[in-house]
Formats: structure tokens, C-alpha cells, sequence
């Protein structure tokens, strides 16, 4: 067993650890980070945000080439799907960016080990790798474990039958059949690519609309409409019960409107969120206080142990991977001797990559109203732009919502193409304190789909141009 000392532990190498300990790097901090994965990443990487994404531009682009090319007067023969080519394209772009991050941490100066480490008393850890055991001397610690996705009774993942996110995302084929219990982010992602690519999606919701308590209902129900157009059933107000084997099958009882029901399918996968993993890095022998499952810290990120900090899911929602990387840089700043807070955060943006995408900045308008707050609101269709018509994606709209009497912006929501990539804008006027007028009278280059925004503030303004006054 050998005995290292550093100044920095990082246990957990995803989009907050390593950004962290690249940072740390950078700062001169002598620095050792801990991943019990395959490889540096975490979930976001390896399992979550990068696989999730590549699959859903592939079904895009089936889709694509089946139902919007031909109105375009692209005329393909015939389309096909090479699955196991999909699998090696995916997976070759996570061992890319991985490397790439085994890279940087190189780059930057910092030890890095794969393997699972334990703290064993508040300035110690014990770091196990297949092959060793290595005993850690530390001056300072980043948590950064991360999350693992939430069972419900009745429906433990036998990652067989029933499946969670990461078997949805390494699955030798595709089903022709798939019930997707919960209609939260993550399952409503991987069911519309299935669903894309042929399988029969059946969504089972407790609540009364798709990604509840995520954005107001005006949004989801553009998803809503969306996903019945490609033959999803959905129940809403709907509860799973149980689910038994049936030939090749899998057979799901569930409860909707005070009747039973029963569906069957290829396989049943449950995304009804995820919990933090508090619960494996020795938080007991270093002192480390746990509240309600997540990690507590104060606003500079610093647990009951001043000197270890906590960092991504692991200390509360949203559980966002670029949530978990300004942490860690906040983090990694405060170690080094500042004295930055999570408080200068105003507002952390929120993307679904559904179809149509969803993207959030902000207070979402149900919040505003259960909060009874005076507030504006301007809601600009995708229809109205030129630019959507000539991609062929005209489904949603941009919203935008400010306080009443300020006029300041309290938030905007978006449901559309590329909505991902335009919500940036949004996320910066709200860091800036911005007004309307400074999102209405800025002028934004034509045809492009960032007008969406500007006319958007336009309507709340009162002062439409692309649509008319109500």
C-alpha cells in the first residue's frame, strides 16, 4: 500500500470534479482526482449528456430524411438504420472527448487514479484501484460523486426487463416497443429517439402533464402534441404498479382515472429522477453532515468540514452538469484563497432535448403565477419566423417574462428548434439584470432564429412587429 500527500482530493471526475481539478491545476494546487468509473467524464460524459445527444441527432436526422427532406424536394429511395454503426459512432465520440480530458488534467499537473475512494477520517481517504491500495494525506477535499438514477417499488431495474437510462442508452437493438415510466428529461429523451426510430413509445405520468414542476404546461404540451403525432400513448394523472414477464414480453399494470390497465412491450424503463450519491465516499468518518440526501454546504460550497467542499448533484437540484462545472470552479477559487459565492449565480439555464427541444432560463411563468407575482409576458410562434419556415422545424415559441412595473427580466422559456442554442442570450440578460427594452431594441441580424427572442420582448413590450397586438 502506498502513501501519497497532496494538497487537493477530488473524489469524482465528472463535469464538476474535473473541472475542478483543472482548475485547481491551473491555480498551482497540488492535486489528486479520483474517479471509480471507466473513465474521466462521469455519467454526464460517459453515460448521460454527450451518448444521449448523439443518439438524438441520429433519430433527428432519420426522421429528418423520412418526413421533412421530401417537402424540401430531397428525394431519398429508401432509408435505413445500421444500429450497431450508431452504437460505434457513439461510443467513439465519448472515448474521444474522454481522452481528451485525461488530457487536460495532464496538462494542467493533476494526479489522476480510477479507482474508488473513501475518506477514513476528515484529512485522509484510502483510494482502491484493481490492482492497489493507496492511502491520501489531504490539505483540502472536493465531493463530487454525483448521481445514480432513482428506482421506484415494484420496479428495481433487473437491467433485463427493466431498464434505467444507461441500459436505454447501450442497447444492441432497437425495441419495437418500449414503456417509459415517468415523463420527466431523461426519459422523455430517449423515448422520442426510439420513438423516431419505430418503436411504439407508451409514456406513464403520475402527474397531470409531461415534465411537471420543470416548465409551465404551455410548454409540454407542444411536446405533448408532438409525440402523439408519432403514436406515443401517453397517460397522465397515471401511477405504475406492477409488471411480470409474459413470453418475450414484459407486461405493465397501471392505474389511470381509478381503472386498471395493462400494456405490454419489449421493455419498461423507469426515469423518475435521480438521488445523490451521498452514501459511498465515507461522509460518516470524516464528519461530513447529510440533509434530506444531498451533501449540506454553505454558499461558498464548504461542507460541516470547512476545509472539504461538495460540489454538483451531490448538493441539491439542479442536478445539470454545467452546474456541477461552475461549482467546481467556485470551488477550486475558494480553496485557492478567494472568497467566491454561489449567490453571483442568478440563474442557471435548463435544456430538454426533446422534440421540439426545450430550453429554460430563469423563473418559468407557472412559478411567477403561483407566486402571484405582477409580471409581462411576451410570447412570439416559431411559425411567425422566416427562418423556422425555411428549416421546417415551425412548432413552439419563445417567451419571455419580466416584471410588471421594472420591467426587468424575470425569466424566458422556449420551446422549438435549436432552442438549446439560443437560450444563452436569455441567460445573459437575466445575469445583466437586463430589461426588455435591452432584448427589444437590440438589433439581431436577419433571418435567424434569434429574432425569436427580440420579438418575443417585442410583444411584452406591447410593441409587436411579426405578429399582431392582443
Amino acid at each position: 500500500m502506498s502513501e501519497k500527500t497532496v494538497d487537493t482530493l477530488v473524489i469524482g471526475g465528472g463535469p464538476g470534479g474535473y473541472v475542478a481539478a483543472i482548475r485547481l491545476g491551473q491555480l498551482g494546487i497540488k492535486t489528486l482526482v479520483v474517479d471509480k468509473d471507466r473513465a474521466f467524464g462521469g455519467v454526464c460524459l460517459n453515460w448521460g449528456c454527450i451518448p444521449s445527444k448523439s443518439l438524438i441527432q441520429m433519430a433527428g436526422a432519420y426522421d429528418k430524411t423520412q418526413n421533412l427532406y421530401p417537402k424540401m424536394g430531397v428525394l431519398v429511395d429508401s432509408v435505413s438504420v445500421d444500429w450497431p454503426k450508431t452504437q460505434q459512432w457513439k461510443n467513439t465520440i465519448i472515448q474521444t472527448l474522454t481522452k481528451g480530458i485525461s488530457g487536460l488534467l495532464k496538462g494542467n499537473g493533476v494526479e489522476q487514479i480510477l479507482g474508488t475512494a473513501t475518506l477514513t477520517s476528515p484529512y485522509s481517504a484510502e483510494i482502491v484501484t484493481k490492482s492497489e491500495k493507496h492511502t491520501v494525506k489531504f490539505k483540502n477535499a472536493i465531493i463530487a460523486t454525483g448521481s445514480t438514477p432513482r428506482s421506484i417499488p415494484g420496479f428495481d431495474f433487473d437491467h433485463e426487463s427493466v431498464l434505467d437510462s444507461t441500459d436505454l442508452l447501450e442497447l444492441m437493438e432497437i425495441p419495437k416497443s418500449l414503456v417509459l415510466i415517468g415523463g420527466g428529461v431523461i426519459g422523455l429523451e430517449l423515448g422520442t429517439v426510439y420513438a423516431k426510430l419505430g418503436a411504439k413509445l407508451t409514456v406513464i405520468e403520475v402527474m397531470d402533464q409531461l415534465l411537471p414542476n420543470i416548465v409551465s404546461k404551455d410548454v409540454s404540451d407542444v411536446v405533448h402534441k408532438k409525440l402523439k403525432k408519432k403514436g406515443t400513448d401517453i397517460h397522465l394523472k397515471a401511477k405504475a404498479k406492477s409488471w411480470k414477464k409474459v413470453g418475450n414480453q414484459v407486461e405493465v399494470t397501471f392505474e389511470c382515472k381509478g381503472k386498471e390497465h395493462k400494456v405490454q412491450a419489449d421493455f419498461v424503463s423507469v426515469a423518475v429522477g435521480r438521488r445523490a450519491n451521498t452514501d459511498s465516499f465515507g461522509a460518516e468518518k470524516a464528519g461530513i453532515v447529510i440533509e434530506k440526501g444531498f451533501i449540506k454546504v454553505d454558499d461558498q460550497l464548504r461542507t460541516s468540514q470547512k476545509h472539504i467542499y461538495a460540489i454538483g448533484d451531490v448538493v441539491g437540484q439542479p442536478m445539470l452538469a454545467h452546474k456541477a462545472s461552475k461549482e467546481g470552479e467556485i470551488a477550486a477559487e475558494n480553496i485557492h484563497g478567494e472568497s467566491y459565492s454561489t449567490d453571483d449565480i442568478q440563474a442557471i439555464p435548463s435544456i430538454i432535448f426533446t422534440d421540439p427541444e426545450i430550453a429554460t432560463v430563469g423563473l418559468i411563468e407557472d412559478q411567477v403565477i403561483k407566486d402571484k407575482t405582477p409580471y409581462k409576458v411576451g410570447k412570439f410562434p416559431y411559425a411567425s419566423s422566416g427562418r423556422a419556415r425555411s428549416t421546417g422545424e415551425t412548432d413552439g415559441f419563445v417567451k419571455v417574462i419580466a416584471e410588471k412595473e421594472s420591467e426587468i427580466v424575470l425569466g424566458v422559456e422556449m420551446v422549438g428548434g435549436h432552442a438549446s442554442d439560443l437560450i444563452a442570450e436569455a441567460g445573459l440578460a437575466i445575469e445583466m439584470t437586463a430589461e426588455l427594452d435591452d432584448l427589444s431594441l437590440t438589433v439581431h441580424p436577419h433571418p435567424t432564429l434569434g429574432e425569436l427572442i427580440m420579438e418575443a420582448a417585442k410583444v411584452a413590450k406591447g410593441e409587436p412587429i411579426h405578429t399582431l397586438k392582443k
